[in-house]
C-alpha cells in the first residue's frame, strides 16, 4: 500500500462517519447517505495527491458532499417515493427527546434542498455566515436569506405536526 493510499485510508475511517452524519441530515436517509458518503470520497480519492493542504480536507470533504447532495436533487437522478400521500399511522405525541428529534428530522427533510443545506452547515455543522457561503459559492446575503426562508418552512411544519 502506498504512502498516499495508506493517508487516504486514515483520513476516510477518521471522517466518514460524521460526514455520514451530515449527509443523513440533507438526505433524511441513512441508505442515501451512505451512497453520498461514497460518491463523495471517491471523488476525493480521485484528486488526493494534487491535494496540497491535508490539514484543510474537512473544509474541502464537506463542500464536496454538499454539491455532490444538490447536483443529484438538480438533476432528479434520485427521487423520493412515498407509498401514499399521507402517513396512515402516527405516533403519539410524546415528551421523549428521541422522539421530537425523529419529528424534526421528518420536517427537515421536506424544507427544500438548498434551504436544508445551508441549515445543515450553519446549525448542524456550526458553520459561519461567510463559511457556508465559500462553501455553496453563493454570497453571504444569499446564506442568510435561504437560512430565515429554511427556518420559516421549518417551523411551519414542525407547527402542522403539532396540530395532528
Amino acid at each position: 500500500m502506498s504512502d498516499r493510499d495508506a493517508a487516504f485510508e486514515a483520513y476516510f475511517a477518521a471522517r466518514s462517519d460524521a460526514m455520514r452524519g451530515t449527509a443523513y441530515l440533507l438526505c433524511g436517509d441513512w441508505h442515501r447517505a451512505e451512497d453520498l458518503v461514497q460518491q463523495t470520497f471517491t471523488k476525493i480519492y480521485l484528486v488526493w495527491r494534487r491535494i496540497q493542504r491535508h490539514e484543510a480536507m474537512d473544509s474541502y470533504t464537506r463542500q464536496t458532499l454538499i454539491r455532490t447532495f444538490l447536483s443529484e436533487r438538480r438533476r432528479g437522478w434520485f427521487r423520493h417515493e412515498s407509498v401514499a400521500s399521507e402517513a396512515t399511522d402516527r405516533a403519539a405525541p410524546s415528551a421523549d427527546l428521541a422522539d421530537e428529534r425523529l419529528v424534526l428530522l421528518e420536517a427537515l427533510v421536506k424544507v427544500p434542498p438548498r434551504q436544508r443545506a445551508v441549515l445543515v452547515l450553519r446549525y448542524w455543522e456550526d458553520q459561519s455566515v461567510e463559511q457556508t457561503a465559500a462553501l455553496l459559492e453563493c454570497s453571504a446575503g444569499n446564506v442568510k436569506s435561504q437560512a430565515a426562508r429554511g427556518l420559516a418552512t421549518l417551523r411551519g411544519l414542525l407547527e402542522e405536526e403539532k396540530v395532528r
